[in-house]
């Protein structure tokens, strides 16, 4: 008489911490931006000429940040962190807005440390939180993701920032400073981004990945596979539970 063997399927693994982006993801950047540069060019003795709007100073500051972060991956400029690239960007942006106060031009350099919250940000990190070590993974500095955490009334359990490793998202070794802080391995945790790009770096180490929908976030491509896609925390944290 035969016997038929069972089969096995392997569960995947359960996921033990969660790793949040938190430029874009957890806080409104480009919103935020929008709201300092306006200030900024109807600050006194600003005279920003007509072509010069502000979605168009935006553009100006986001180019300048990209092309630096990137220059600093290909090894192209040594490491500054994101305090030193946002001074740049403030002073590239008041030339093109002919704003020369400099305590102006001082808080439009801190602007990346007033960014508010998506509506569901707070409350969902917390509901997560009461299941899952929550942890801050960002390329703002030390000392600006300090900052802006106080302003957005986001409470990690731990935070870190690319700074540690002085490099940039999507380098390997600022995920790897994740995993190497959740004390277990990349499989069992969790990369939540609004940016595609952000969640791919994560796959490359071996995270498993969530991607929630924002406004301004990188939508995924045709290609891309992620563990997760959802519109909201609320619902991350409902498909969380029940997996």
């Amino acid at each position: 008489m035969s016997r038929t063997a069972d089969v096995e399927v392997e569960a995947e693994p359960t996921v033990e911490v969660v790793v949040f982006d938190v430029l874009g993801t957890m806080v409104d950047e480009s919103g935020g931006l929008r709201a300092a540069l306006a200030e900024a060019v109807s600050a006194p003795g600003a005279r920003p000429p007509a072509e010069m709007t502000v979605e168009r100073l935006l553009e100006v500051w986001q180019s300048h940040v990209e092309r630096e972060q990137r220059r600093i991956g290909e090894g192209q400029r040594a490491y500054a962190n994101s305090e030193v690239i946002d001074r740049e960007a403030a002073e590239r942006v008041a030339v093109c807005a002919g704003l020369s106060d400099p305590l102006s031009i001082e808080r439009l350099a801190e602007a990346s440390q007033r960014l508010g919250p998506w509506g569901d940000s707070v409350a969902g990190l917390a509901r997560l939180a009461e299941r899952f070590p929550v942890l801050g993974l960002s390329h703002a500095g030390r000392g600006a993701l300090l900052r802006l955490n106080a302003y957005a009334g986001l409470r990690w359990h731990l935070v870190l920032s690319g700074e540690e490793v002085r490099a940039y998202k999507p380098a390997p070794e600022v995920y790897r400073l994740a995993v190497e802080a959740a004390g277990c391995p990349p499989e069992r945790v969790l990369m939540v981004a609004a940016h595609a790009w952000d969640l791919r770096g994560a796959q490359a180490v071996g995270l498993r990945t969530a991607y929630v929908q924002r406004p301004a976030g990188d939508s995924p491509r045709s290609t891309d596979s992620f563990d997760w896609r959802v519109e909201s925390l609320d619902e991350l944290a409902g498909v969380l539970q029940a997996a």
